[in-house]
């Protein structure tokens, strides 16, 4: 028997499931959220940060890039996966952002020296990066600027790394009639991913949608 309404129960459910990925320190993250809808930035869901400090866990990940800083939620979680002593590299155009990011990290404990928060515009920091240094790259931003986002992906991680980009569906991608700059740059950035032999991609509806691919060997 079909049952129409299990996927809004299912993803209330899911969403609800562990709350925030770090128990002790829920109170922090909390104050992290409200700092963001205060700034008018939309924060991954619970289930997505929970889902990414698995990722960074999974792949003992110990250098991860990170664009779209935001107010530290998924930087956040990402360190909380990733190996002791490893290292964040988060770049966000606003300044102002990243120093509720700073701000939440040292709550939560996190040494200085596992971030390096950098102020700018991805495409200009990314080609300053080292070529296969990264396990993990997260992107949240400017869906436009996606693809030219997975071209820098590919020479900054190594072989296995995996890049996760965030927002699928947010653009319409699934909708046919969307014309949009972002639901455009998606759907390019869905064709590259797919038709690349250099990425074992796929798709999955968590959270607003992401986009995930590992590095394969050449």
């Amino acid at each position: 028997m079909s049952h129409p309404a299990i996927t809004e129960i299912a993803a209330e459910f899911t969403e609800n499931y562990l709350g925030e990925f770090d128990a002790e320190h829920a109170g922090e993250l909390r104050d992290a959220r409200a700092h963001a809808a205060d700034l008018g930035i939309e924060c991954v869901s619970h289930q997505v940060a929970a889902l990414l400090k698995l990722l960074a866990a999974s792949t003992q990940a110990q250098a991860i890039i990170e664009v779209g800083t935001g107010t530290g939620i998924s930087g956040a979680a990402l360190l909380e996966g990733m190996k002791t002593g490893g290292v964040l590299t988060s770049i966000d155009l606003e300044a102002e952002y990243q120093r509720h990011a700073k701000e939440l990290f040292t709550g939560l404990g996190c040494e200085s020296n596992r971030t390096r928060l950098i102020a700018g515009r991805a495409l200009d920091v990314l080609p300053r990066l080292s070529d296969a240094a990264y396990d993990l790259i997260f992107v949240d931003a400017d869906a436009g600027e996606y693809p030219a986002i997975l071209i820098q992906t590919k020479r900054l991680l190594r072989i296995g790394g995996l890049v996760i980009f965030h927002g699928a569906f947010a653009t319409g991608i699934a909708d046919a009639s969307a014309r949009d700059y972002e639901a455009t740059a998606m759907r390019e950035l869905a064709t590259e991913l797919r038709s690349d032999n250099d990425w074992l991609p796929s798709l999955l509806t968590v959270g607003a949608g992401l986009f995930l691919a590992s590095r394969r060997t050449p």
